[in-house]
């Protein structure tokens, strides 16, 4: 047998296994964003843009399209949604301090505003979730006016 037919046949072995070998789905009941969203009191449009664009992979709840179910996506996608909330995770806001909230919206506005988020691959399969200038440009004015009260509560009194 040929060494290439053998690597096909390993490779197809491995990702039939993969597929009873899935990672854990970032699911969880509640309202996982209430704190945030209490504090930063984003506008139902601004709250609509985070919700297509944002909480998927920087909360501690996923909306999983189908094809999430067949790997090595569903590991690629685990892979993506990890990282995002090792860097920003909406769920755990109320952990924060002030300092570090305030920290947390100047990165997500520099990002929003450079184009880096959301991710190029995310945006690939959710339309709805690219967004406009228009969009970037209240993302950013939220995130800036958000900002104020938690520096304001770093004042030394």
């Amino acid at each position: 047998m040929k060494i290439a037919k053998k690597i096909a046949i390993a490779l197809l072995v491995i990702l039939i296994g993969m597929q009873f070998y899935r990672p854990e789905k970032n699911l969880s009941e509640g309202d996982y964003v209430a704190a945030f969203e209490k504090e930063t009191q984003p506008s139902p449009e601004v709250q609509k843009i985070l919700e297509s664009t944002c909480y998927d992979c920087h909360s501690a709840n996923t909306n999983y399209p189908w094809y999430s179910n067949v790997a090595p996506i569903s590991y690629w996608m685990d892979g993506h949604i990890e990282e995002g909330k090792e860097h920003l995770d909406f769920s755990e806001w109320p952990n924060l301090t002030a300092k570090k909230k305030d920290h947390k919206l100047d990165e997500f506005i520099e990002y929003v505003e450079n184009g880096e988020m959301p991710l190029k691959e995310y945006t690939w399969t959710h339309k709805d979730a690219r967004l406009t200038e228009d969009q970037r440009k209240m993302l950013m004015d939220w995130a800036t006016e958000a900002r104020t009260r938690y520096q304001v509560a770093q004042i030394p009194n």
